[in-house]
């Protein structure tokens, strides 16, 4: 065999292997659309935890948040996420009251919030579901448009899909597009996300079919 043969040869090998090395990390990689995660198992609250002294447990596939005390509660994620897609559907029960906090942090021990946002969930009419209230004392930074205020449905299962790239925050409640607002004084970039019990024991809240898509990493 020349010597010319085997530069080839070798040339060919480190081709074929740089090949199969691309379509390794291709596949690692997932396509636009494939890259959802679940966040919840549909039995455990594994990848959660409770924030305060409110009840929050996993009957028949689904995430009950129960109100025991006329205090606040949360159940928070343990990772953190800054630029997302969140996917969820939510049932009150009762006049419940929640929300889906993002870039959150929480006084260790305690159920006091110390940074963060929250898309609101209110399934009574006009209390702006879907509108976006921060937690650094500016209040409520945006609502929906006046004609989406009856979207929500009560006592029915609502399908939210959530979005904070940066300060750049959209919501939307059943199929309809409810706020896409750019915050000119955000407070917070990073945290977890968690759900709400609102405070004073109002109701209960269900939740299912949660799914993320972790935006930080693209």
């Amino acid at each position: 065999m020349t010597r010319i043969t085997n530069c080839i040869l070798a040339a060919l090998a480190v081709f074929l292997l740089s090949s199969n090395w691309a379509n390794s990390q291709e596949k690692k990689t997932p396509l636009p659309g494939e890259d959802w995660v679940s966040l919840f198992d549909g039995k455990t609250l594994d990848g959660w935890s409770p924030v305060g002294n409110e009840s929050w447990t996993v009957e028949e596939g689904l995430i009950h948040g129960k109100g025991l005390t006329k205090d606040y509660g949360y159940l928070e994620t343990a990772k953190h996420y800054k630029d997302f897609q969140l996917s969820l559907r939510f049932k009150c029960v009762g006049d419940g009251n929640s929300g889906v906090f993002f870039h959150s942090a929480f006084k260790p021990g305690t159920a006091d919030v110390t940074q963060g946002m929250q898309f609101e969930i209110d399934c009574t009419m006009m209390k702006h579901t879907a509108g976006v209230y921060a937690e650094d004392g500016r209040g409520w930074v945006v609502w929906p448009a006046p004609e989406n205020e009856g979207v929500v449905r009560m006592g029915e299962w609502n399908e939210y899909l959530l979005e904070v790239v940066g300060n750049r925050y959209r919501s939307r409640l059943n199929g309809v597009p409810m706020v896409d607002f750019t915050d000119p004084k955000p407070s917070s970039w990073d945290g977890t996300i968690a759900l709400q019990l609102h405070a004073g024991g109002r109701g209960n809240m269900e939740f299912k079919d949660l799914w993320i898509r972790d935006l930080s990493k693209r």
